[in-house]
């Protein structure tokens, strides 16, 4: 199944954030996201793609570069194009396509404008989700969950018989994890008065994570297997839904 798929089950009109903060009895099991959730992973995503493609491109790797700048297009754009008005975010389709044309072309002199176009596009984005969301660092956090439950899927996919056999699924993996943790991370530094304690068995699981994707290539062998990935992530989960249910965040 791909991404947009994916996506689809979990879009909704409905927006209720502590739906995904309620325990769910296995990683597999767990509710697709709705509304504003939906919405907001789908920003996400995208910049999870942007920010593993722009590192490619840093290195010269076009080619491999290119796929995380037409996904956005072809998998997610797509599933959001409707809701774009409600979130008073003006539509951006064009800016991505230009985008993935400039890295198609190997044109490092336009990429930087283009890429700012979809950025600004992206802050809009985000804007109009503030507006519906003013518990920002709460609500960053549990979109934050779902796009690491959409990277473990694509890990999964990426897997052939016990070795990482699709670098593109791999690296669109890794783009999704360094975009959860950094919204993680601007999250809990948004918190007033938040105990950075309280969040030292998510950085944990987040590390066991991360290590997993510590370069842009695949590694061999596989350094955490899927279901060590999915319990990280359960665990990240239940580690703020407990921080949610005790009032600390």
């Amino acid at each position: 199944m791909g991404v947009r798929q994916r996506l689809r089950l979990g879009s909704g009109m409905a927006a209720i954030v502590l739906a995904v903060w309620l325990p769910s009895p296995a990683f597999a099991q767990t509710t697709k996201p709705s509304g504003d959730v939906a919405f907001g992973r789908s920003i996400a995503l995208i910049r999870g793609h942007l920010l593993e493609g722009e590192e490619l491109v840093k290195l010269h790797e076009w080619s491999a570069a290119y796929p995380h700048f037409a996904f956005p297009t072809e998998e997610i754009y797509g599933v959001i194009r409707e809701e774009l008005p409600s979130y008073q975010t003006p539509q951006f389709d064009h800016a991505l396509k230009a985008l993935a044309h400039t890295v198609r072309s190997h044109s490092i002199r336009q990429y930087s404008k283009a890429l700012a176009k979809v950025d600004a596009a992206l802050a809009a984005a985000d804007a109009g989700l503030k507006v519906r969301q003013l518990d920002w660092p709460k609500f960053t956090m549990a979109v934050a969950v779902e796009v690491l439950k959409t990277a473990a899927e694509e890990y999964d996919n990426a897997i052939e018989d016990g070795r990482i056999t699709h670098a593109t699924g791999y690296r669109t993996a890794r783009g999704f994890v360094l975009q959860a943790d950094r919204m993680i991370e601007h999250a809990v530094a948004e918190m007033p008065g938040s105990d950075p304690a309280a969040f030292a068995d998510i950085r944990v699981d987040m590390s066991k994570i991360r290590s997993a994707f510590a370069g842009q290539s695949a590694p061999e062998r596989l350094t955490i297997d899927q279901k060590a990935f999915e319990q990280a992530v359960s665990n990240v989960q239940l580690a703020l839904q407990k921080l949610a249910a005790s009032g600390k965040i």
